[in-house]
């Protein structure tokens, strides 16, 4: 598909070297880099419209006594 885009310089230039570090037309390093950037934003969930960072397997979590107790401390 065709389209116009109006593109910022920098943004320009590196969408070129991606494209060329990789051997792909500039039409095709825009297309990649969108397609990473949208997947990545669906990989994360959302509560009420905010983002939910991931979490690695091995943190843990706070409760309500560890909210608690933070805040006691800035008391």
């Amino acid at each position: 598909m065709r389209t116009t885009l109006t593109i910022d310089d920098d943004v320009l230039a590196a969408a070129k070297q991606f494209a060329d570090v990789r051997g792909i037309t500039l039409g095709e390093a825009i297309s990649q880099l969108a397609r990473a950037t949208l997947t990545e934003r669906r990989r994360f969930g959302t509560r009420n419209g905010v983002v939910l960072l991931p979490t690695q397997a091995s943190s843990g979590s706070a409760g309500l006594d560890d909210v608690n107790a933070l805040r006691d401390d800035l008391a």
